[in-house]
């Protein structure tokens, strides 16, 4: 069986990649990686940390792109190797531009598509921009559905999906999470937590931030950043938030927040030291999907400031909780738990509704029964 994998932007790379490693290892499969490398900077240390050498680079990233402009240019370079390799599965994850744009070409070259983290919804098109639509898109063309929890499965099954082709897998990232957790910490971390103060027994607690989301541009960016300048007046935490690249995060972030005591703005953060930096935060403020799904493994309350989310199953839990980018609501929620034992043991809890760290071998198990049958 001949299997192309494509990726292009860093949560790609990590949630495919305890996938590539295990199909490697898979007899009767011919494994092939296809990078687009739609976010150059932020992947390839990932690919190098899991030790994946893709055979096709489109190196498509250029400074200032367009979604309409690295969609063609992954149906312009991606359509060839198409023709060329001719797999009988191209595998993609998630809902970014790389992804659907691939699993188009995939269906128009009646090559079988497996969307890996299938089924996530807000039902509003607009939240996530553009990954809502991207991840709808996706499962039109999809051929197997690999969601990651019964959740997704059922939006799956409610959009007409039929049962056999869906597989509930857990989420990949998990299994990506506990190969670098239980690696070494980096050195970096450890310094710069030594640093601040923030030690087993020390007073201070680390606030770990990620906010980057497209649909915070704007009012929603200045709005977390005013929350962290005042959450920052406390003399007992410390804030510290690795910055996105884009100019829409960089901007308002150093003019609010750069002279600000007890915030250290960093640069994007490699995987293995913001896994590290995550498994010592005593709280953690964000809009990404990712992390919402790797905190609850370490048993860390988050506020996700988003005013949707597709990964319910963590507020369900009681481990996640919406507080949307108004900054009273956000200094509320996060003194609420900094200041309350009882409310912050509620929220630190350790099973982890997106998986158990076994995705990659059950996507691989159901590709195989799949083909067999």
């Amino acid at each position: 069986m001949k299997i192309l994998s494509v990726l292009g932007t860093r949560p790609e790379a990590v949630k495919m990649a305890p996938i590539i490693r295990l199909l490697r290892e898979t007899a009767g499969i011919e494994s092939r990686v296809c990078n687009t490398a739609q976010h150059r900077q932020m992947i390839d240390q990932v690919l190098d940390l899991f030790e994946i050498q893709p055979e096709y680079d489109l190196d498509l990233m250029r400074e200032g792109q367009t979604m309409a402009q690295v969609s063609a240019g992954v149906f312009t370079h991606l359509d060839p190797i198409l023709g060329e390799f001719n797999p009988d599965w191209v595998l993609a994850v998630g809902d970014t531009t790389t992804v659907v744009t691939t699993s188009l070409l995939a269906f128009y070259r009646k090559i079988k598509f497996g969307h890996i983290e299938a089924g996530l919804r807000t039902h509003n098109k607009w939240h996530p921009f553009p990954e809502e639509i991207n991840r709808r898109l996706a499962t039109v063309t999809a051929d197997l559905h690999f969601a990651p929890t019964a959740w997704s499965q059922g939006n799956l099954l409610r959009e007409g999906i039929e049962p056999e082709k869906i597989f509930v897998t857990g989420n990949p990232v998990i299994d990506a999470l506990n190969y670098v957790a239980h690696q070494e910490e980096p050195k970096e971390i450890t310094g710069l937590l030594n640093t601040l103060g923030i030690t087993d027994h020390a007073a201070k607690r680390l606030i770990l931030v990620t906010a980057h989301r497209r649909e915070n541009f704007g009012q929603g960016m200045e709005n977390i950043c005013h929350a962290l300048r005042q959450l920052a007046q406390r003399e007992d935490v410390e804030i510290v938030y690795p910055v996105h690249l884009n100019p829409n995060v960089q901007e308002p972030v150093n003019r609010i927040l750069s002279d600000v005591k007890h915030v250290t703005l960093l640069p994007p953060l490699d995987y293995l030291p913001l896994v590290h930096l995550m498994k010592r935060a005593s709280l953690i403020l964000t809009d990404s999907g990712g992390i919402q799904e790797e905190a609850p493994t370490f048993g860390i309350p988050v506020l996700v400031m988003r005013e949707t989310t597709e990964r319910p199953e963590g507020i369900e839990a009681g481990i996640l909780k919406l507080v949307g980018t108004e900054p009273s609501r956000i200094i509320r929620e996060a003194k609420r738990l900094l200041d309350d034992p009882a409310e912050y043991t509620k929220m630190a809890k350790t099973a982890n509704p997106y998986g158990d760290g076994h995705a990659a071998e059950r996507i691989i198990n159901a590709l195989l029964s799949t083909s067999r049958g």
